[in-house]
């Protein structure tokens, strides 16, 4: 099982500032599972408009955060390095509460099926071992 860092992860994945949503992989089984982290800072550029005086992560930023970690357990496969993970689809997404500044995102995805360049994956964000976030992520190799 590997961990990696947030150079390492842009090793993998195009993504960088501003649009890089995880700090670390905490775990990874290429083509399996793996689970990242998000430190969510007052700092993070979205907060000064979402929401003034009760800032509050957008859920399509935590998708796209489980998403990235999807993108790494694909991307980490020999036979897709180099490449890029797009969204296929999002499915029976579901926000079970507010992730503020302070709070530490665990990014969890699992490939449940994959076919070729296809790939779906379960994903769960959770802050305290509660389900922030979940969603089914269709993943598209280009």
């Amino acid at each position: 099982m590997l961990s990696l860092t947030t150079k390492e992860i842009m090793e993998i994945i195009p993504h960088r500032q501003p649009m890089l949503l995880i700090d670390t992989i905490e775990e990874l089984e290429s083509g399996k599972y793996g689970v990242g982290k998000k430190c969510v800072s007052y700092n993070e550029p979205y907060f000064a408009g979402h929401f003034p005086g009760e800032p509050v992560m957008p859920g399509v930023l935590i998708i796209e955060a489980l998403a990235q970690v999807g993108a790494v357990v694909i991307l980490s496969c020999p036979e897709f390095k180099g490449k890029t993970a797009y969204f296929g689809a999002i499915n029976s997404a579901k926000f079970k509460q507010k992730v503020v500044p302070g709070d530490v995102l665990l990014l969890r995805v699992e490939m449940i099926r994959q076919k070729g360049p296809i790939g779906i994956g379960k994903a769960t964000a959770t802050v305290n071992g509660k389900v922030a976030a979940s969603a089914e992520l269709t993943f598209a190799i280009g």
